[in-house]
């Protein structure tokens, strides 16, 4: 996560949640104690228990506190301007910006949800979150004309799996597919996708 841990502006509840995220990431979550998380955090385990009660909140309240469901909300509630193609380039550069910097969360989700019984289902309900958000735009701009009448779960789903794969084919730091920058990706896909449902 790109916060700084020194920042004087994080909360004590900040300041445990992002060296969870931290050393969880690094560690899984069964190869880190309370105690190490308080310490990275320059907290008590004490404050830790205080705060959150147990290891498990934290880390399902970080998740919570970082995803980037209400960044998007925002986003779709203020910023669009209803041009498909404008409205798809800024929700995908800020989708990517967002996971980009929740990097560490989820590898978490994806390495560790064996070893957090009912984990997933926490994790999912952002991505449910982004699927309503999504599917509400497309059925909008339907009714205003500005896009063919089609399914648009269908379409939200395509655009968001699109999207999420792109960023999983980066998740390590190695890119599978390296000859197309992400920057260049974005482009080119809302490019197609803009042409294809534009009446």
């Amino acid at each position: 996560m790109r916060i700084a841990m020194s920042s004087k502006n994080l909360t004590s509840s900040e300041k445990l949640m992002i060296a969870a995220i931290d050393l969880i990431a690094e560690r899984g979550y069964n190869g880190v104690t309370t105690q190490e998380i308080a310490t990275a955090a320059g907290l008590s385990e004490k404050t830790l228990f205080r705060h959150f009660g147990s290891k498990r909140n934290l880390l399902e309240s970080a998740f919570d506190r970082f995803h980037y469901t209400e960044g998007l909300t925002k986003l779709f509630a203020e910023k669009l301007v209803w041009d498909l193609r404008e409205d798809l380039l800024l929700i995908s550069r800020t989708y990517h910006e967002m996971m980009n910097r929740n990097r560490k969360m989820i590898l978490i989700s994806i390495k560790d949800e064996a070893h957090l019984p009912g984990f997933r289902e926490r994790t999912q309900k952002h991505p449910r979150q982004l699927m309503v958000l999504f599917t509400d735009y497309f059925k909008e701009m339907g009714k205003k004309g500005k896009m063919i009448q089609t399914n648009p779960e269908a379409q939200a789903t395509a655009f968001m799996v699109m999207n999420f794969g792109a960023f999983l084919n980066d998740l390590d730091g190695i890119s599978n597919f390296s000859g197309v920058s992400l920057d260049a990706f974005i482009e080119e896909s809302v490019e197609v996708f803009a042409r294809g449902l534009t009446p």
